[in-house]
């Protein structure tokens, strides 16, 4: 259930009433985990996955209501930000979030607020990362949020313009406040999970936008050029869904570098991540074995090369310094022997997503083909089809092998059927896309078409959902499987 989803009449979901009424939604059926799409800024295209600062959190998360709670927004000001749209307007919440959010952010100075010891203290144990952050965020705003190679060689060179930050100080600001509240709001959110018994399923993409602090502080770390452009750039080879494979464009990490680096860019970016997550699911695991990638203005993913990738150096040193950490790898996608030897290195759960299962008499997503527990299973994921339109446009063997291998109970829709084959699995976690447990279409519920450049990342949760009738039969099925909240 992503945040930007969550009902909320201000154009997007947030850290607001709204999230908390979800975590009384999950408690109430007796559901242990949320899992959320990542927390990121995004950019051009709206994907979560292509962000703008890889550890820095999304300014449209941030709830109005708290902040004019906090004396920091009036309520004439709430009712001008009123967008009680069906699907996410990105392109409204660029052009109005901003206005608000700086008004809110003048108050705060106004009252002197920046000078208080949490802020202060904020600022501090984060300037590692948000002094950067603030300036790159400040120049983009300078240069009217063009791609950073294109600013003066003073500003896209980082020491450089570190040395100018005095000529950004009071728009650095913003954006550090920005941070601030982010971090409060969300924080008090995961709490309240907490003291509810539930843990929050946190999403790291692999890969960073070219257009994003992440490269503009730390070209090193990548592949580039001499201007800064990527030599070559990520995706997936063509296969029987897509013949021109999937260009996604983000630049490559010079692995080799960050070997001999200690792998210091990660550490810092799951150290951060366990800051907001309880758990977290590393994104494309494959691409840690061996990489696609594809000449830098290509304009299909066909002429691409595998390359390895040293994740076994890598999850061992993350072993070695985050001992605790509890991560789900995503190990979808063309798996071969060296991603299957990664995995088993690292004993993290993979996933198994059902919708994949039906293809072969014995796919290794079928529950009965599972070896042990040590794995997560999904009925979809936010990149397939709501499982209500999938089960319709079953056919052939699919189709057969759906009905013998999923039990159709009496009473029960097909949606629900899957449903229960994956909490009656002996996978040791369950995860179900909330679409499905409202039996929505595509039409009504699917998040993002891979491939597919528009029309993503907007769906949005009706304020409707929440009836006696769905928590009581969520929580039957999760009491019936013995996967209920002890």
């Amino acid at each position: 259930m992503p945040i930007s989803s969550l009902p909320s009449p201000y154009g997007i979901g947030s850290f607001g009433k709204s999230a908390y009424d979800f975590v009384d939604f999950l408690f109430d059926t007796r559901t242990k985990c949320w899992q959320v799409l990542p927390l990121n800024p995004t950019s051009y295209g709206d994907s979560p996955y292509q962000s703008p600062a890889s550890i820095a959190g999304n300014p449209y998360f941030i709830d109005l209501e708290i902040l004019a709670k906090e004396g920091l927004l009036t309520k004439d000001e709430l009712k001008e930000n009123i967008h009680d749209t069906l699907r996410v307007d990105y392109g409204w919440l660029f052009n109005t979030r901003y206005v608000v959010l700086r008004k809110a952010y003048e108050r705060f100075i106004d009252k002197k607020s920046d000078t208080s010891p949490k802020y202060k203290a904020y600022v501090r144990k984060n300037s590692h990362w948000l002094n950067d952050y603030s300036l790159f965020m400040a120049l983009k705003v300078h240069y009217s949020y063009e791609v950073w190679t294109s600013w003066a060689d003073e500003h896209k060179d980082v020491k450089q313009a570190r040395a100018k930050r005095g000529d950004f100080e009071a728009e650095c600001g913003f954006w550090i406040w920005i941070q601030y509240e982010f971090s409060n709001q969300w924080q008090a959110l995961l709490s309240y999970a907490h003291s509810k018994g539930i843990v929050v399923i946190g999403d790291m993409p692999i890969y960073v936008a070219h257009d994003s602090m992440d490269v503009w502080q730390a070209p090193e770390q990548f592949l580039l050029d001499e201007n800064f452009n990527p030599t070559v750039v990520a995706g997936c080879p063509p296969d029987g869904f897509s013949p021109d494979g999937q260009l996604w464009g983000n630049p490559i990490y010079d692995w080799a570098f960050m070997e001999t680096d200690g792998f210091s860019w990660w550490q810092r970016r799951v150290q951060e991540s366990f800051k907001l997550y309880d758990i977290l699911r590393i994104d494309h695991f494959r691409g840690f074995a061996g990489y696609y990638n594809i000449p830098y203005g290509e304009t299909t993913a066909r002429n691409g090369k595998w390359d390895p990738a040293p994740g076994i150096s890598l999850f061992r040193t993350i072993a070695k310094n985050f001992p605790k950490a509890r991560i789900i790898a995503e190990d979808l996608g063309f798996i071969t022997s060296d991603v299957r030897e990664l995995l088993d290195d690292c004993g993290f759960p993979g996933m198994k997503i059902l919708q994949f299962a039906f293809f072969d008499d014995d796919s290794e997503y079928l529950p009965r083909m599972y070896p042990h527990s040590n794995c997560v299973v999904y009925s979809g994921s936010h990149d397939s089809d709501c499982t209500k339109t999938w089960s319709k446009n079953l056919s052939g063997e699919a189709k057969r092998r759906f009905r013998k291998e999923c039990p159709s109970i009496p009473g029960q829709s097909r949606t629900y059927d899957l449903i229960e084959l994956a909490m009656s699995s002996r996978a040791g976690l369950a995860v179900i896309p909330i679409q499905d447990y409202l039996e929505l279409t595509n039409d009504e519920g699917r998040i993002n078409t891979p491939a597919v450049a528009e029309g993503n990342w907007n769906w949005r949760l009706s304020k409707r959902y929440r009836t006696p009738s769905l928590t009581r039969k969520i929580k039957e099925m999760t009491e019936r499987n013995g996967r209920a909240v002890k």
